[in-house]
């Protein structure tokens, strides 16, 4: 099996360079074991998860406002919606010149909640919750498998605990296709983990069906598949099988699928090659490097919003920070391509400033050293810890919804 050759010195790490020749892991438990395994971690995301639901509920009767409303009706949620009732095609212009068009948004989202509402007495909406809530626990366990593979169980509890306690977290639990995608890049890193290659590139072709940061996903499984067959070239000692080899490149093969086969459809739908970066153009959206988001920053220290300035660029050394400290830990090559494209891409857009942190929010790698020092604490301190975080990202994220909220 693929298990056994090159795969395992990518994705094993010991020390900055990230390489080490190990034996292949024994096959993988049962799905009932690897189930019970992960129960701990299942039912500490979902109750941090419900009580963001609850203080979002609380906040908005005091608020006046609809809590069900502010999860499935509104920004995305209503593009996602109305696809799924009347499939592509609507555009809005704007004065200021702008034109936003539903091509912008990927499609298995609202597939999924044609297909649901469907076959269940679901509204379009209804059924993006239900497809988001069931998607963020398959997010979940697909996280809590790396995070115990990489480093125990203790550290696959807490990395999921802190991906479920971010302070956008709000969005997994919303009609956004956050969940969704999160639970296919990390389904597919796994697989990229185990060796796996067909399911990693089923995977990724399924999350370049539902965000454009699928490129991340696929960027994983290529560069990984690549490195790896090419030290395996290089060494002495026998080559893998043909049937080995055909497996790899199979899944590198389907990884961009997904992504490649919506770009091209809204390319001929739109008359040009180019034409998602024009829809994406037409919102305001596009890559400068960063130029913009930097200015934006910057602006944010003059005048009484200093405060914002400098919260913004903290968030932006923590996140950058975090990058690094998983990579010089040794982190699997396929968890750093991944995060750190996911990170070019949010970091370097020019539009949307508001929106970096849930643009991020799938970079659940970048969690990884903060999950195996959480691991390493005493169970009081870490239940204490673990608490206060989902507290206070339950707060935000009711404060942020009622807000200005995610565009």
């Amino acid at each position: 099996m693929l298990d056994n050759w090159p795969v395992t010195e990518l994705t094993r790490p010991s020390g900055p360079s990230g390489i080490r020749v190990e034996p292949a892991a024994a096959p993988g438990p049962a799905a009932s074991g690897a189930l019970r395994r992960a129960a701990p971690a299942l039912l500490a995301y979902a109750a941090v998860r419900a009580l963001g639901v609850a203080v979002l509920a609380l906040w908005g009767t005091a608020t006046g406002k609809d809590a069900h409303h502010l999860l499935s009706g509104r920004w995305d949620a209503v593009w996602y919606s109305r696809i799924a009732e009347d499939g592509y095609g609507y555009t809005l212009s704007l004065a200021d010149g702008k034109v936003h068009s539903d091509l912008a948004f990927f499609p298995l989202l609202p597939w999924l909640e044609r297909a649901l509402s469907g076959v269940l007495p679901l509204s379009a909406a209804d059924a993006g919750l239900v497809v988001s809530a069931v998607a963020s626990l398959a997010a979940a366990a697909g996280i809590f498998a790396i995070g115990e593979r990489l480093h125990g169980r203790r550290a696959g509890v807490a990395l999921v605990v802190l991906w479920a306690a971010l302070p956008v977290g709000v969005v997994q639990s919303m009609a956004y296709s956050e969940s969704l995608f999160t639970a296919l890049a990390a389904w597919s890193l796994y697989a990229v983990l185990t060796g796996r290659w067909p399911a990693a590139g089923v995977c990724a072709a399924l999350a370049g069906l539902t965000r454009p940061v699928g490129a991340a996903v696929v960027a994983a499984v290529w560069v990984t598949a690549a490195v790896a067959l090419l030290r395996r070239h290089r060494r002495p000692g026998p080559r893998p099988e043909p049937a080995e080899l055909r497996r790899t490149l199979f899944g590198v093969a389907l990884a961009p699928l997904g992504w490649l086969a919506y770009v091209v459809w809204v390319g001929v739908r739109t008359g040009g090659p180019a034409g998602y970066l024009d829809v994406q153009g037409g919102w305001g959206n596009g890559f400068d490097g960063g130029v913009a988001f930097g200015a934006f920053v910057a602006g944010r220290f003059t005048g009484a919003a200093w405060p914002a300035g400098l919260g913004l660029l903290a968030g932006v050394v923590l996140v950058v920070w975090l990058y690094v400290a998983g990579a010089r830990r040794g982190q699997p090559l396929p968890l750093l391509v991944y995060s750190g494209t996911v990170l070019l891409l949010a970091l370097t857009a020019k539009g949307y400033f508001g929106s970096k942190p849930r643009l991020m929010l799938p970079a659940f790698p970048l969690l990884l050293p903060l999950a195996t020092a959480l691991a390493r604490a005493r169970p009081a301190r870490a239940a204490a810890t673990a608490g206060a975080l989902a507290l206070a990202a339950a707060c935000y994220g009711a404060f942020w919804l009622n807000g200005s909220g995610p565009p």
